[in-house]
């Protein structure tokens, strides 16, 4: 009996992920480099950016919503066109595999490092910073959502992005500045609502500045929503901001997909 896509896909995830930890560089990047970075700034930013609220405390929050961009578009942005310039896409595309179970399978690979990046950061800042995890069941319910829809939007947007470098070798220079602009502009090293408003206006147009914010509901006081620039958390519209890059990112992979380089 021939597997399903949907079980070849999660097969492939597994291979993806022994893969992935092969590269050393890649596993220290992905899944430490969020901790160092913490350690680093937990370390010097000791204050309190309101009451109840250390600047420890913003930062995960930030670094979270940051590692879900990390490790689902940057990373495949810039893998996907390395495995384009070796062959691999084109030998894969040359087999009975569908095509969706290579993307379940990078959805799958994306899952777990998140997963684990995740659980490294709220270990990490709970045990050196107190970090206040969420306390009540409505707050984990929808941490567990930001994480599932943005890890999804991540990847599709990941996916598509890798048809813009030209090659594996420059993916890199092109993926990269992104990101940390991407970073700075939306709240993950500066509190959100003191950026200049041409920055909080560009970096609304993102998926990377909603996830943020979306974690900071869940990891600081809802006093702290007054420090919002609308005030409030904008739950639902941090849904919509997802699902509609979501499908933006859906359709441009449809469309623009490369198997090969040529």
């Amino acid at each position: 009996m021939k597997p399903s896509i949907i079980k070849v896909g999660f097969l492939r995830g597994g291979l993806e992920i022994k893969q992935f930890m092969r590269q050393r560089e890649s596993v220290v990047f992905t899944l430490l480099f969020p901790v160092m970075l913490l350690f680093i700034f937990g370390s010097v930013f000791k204050g309190d950016l309101a009451p109840g609220v250390t600047f420890s405390q913003y930062f995960v929050a930030g670094m979270i919503a940051s590692g879900l961009v990390n490790t689902g578009f940057q990373q495949l942005a810039i893998m996907i066109p390395i495995e384009r310039d070796f062959g691999t896409l084109k030998r894969l595309r040359g087999t009975p595999v569908s095509p969706i179970s290579y993307f379940i399978g990078k959805a799958v690979l994306v899952f777990v490092a998140m997963v684990v990046q995740v659980g490294a950061l709220m270990g990490f800042g709970a045990a050196l910073f107190g970090l206040d995890l969420p306390n009540t069941t409505e707050r984990w319910l929808r941490f567990a959502w930001l994480i599932l829809l943005g890890s999804i939007c991540s990847t599709i947007l990941g996916i598509a992005f890798s048809a813009i470098p030209k090659n594996g070798r420059g993916a890199s220079a092109v993926v990269s500045p992104i990101v940390i602009i991407l970073q700075f502009f939306s709240g993950v090293f500066f509190v959100f609502s003191t950026l200049p408003q041409w920055m909080q206006q560009f970096a609304a147009l993102f998926p990377l500045k909603w996830l943020t914010q979306g974690m900071r509901s869940v990891f600081l006081p809802e006093s702290f929503a007054t420090q919002e620039v609308a005030k409030s958390w904008e739950i639902p519209q941090i849904a919509i901001v997802l699902l509609i890059w979501t499908v933006v990112g859906t359709i441009l992979a449809l469309k623009t997909f490369k198997w090969s380089d040529k």
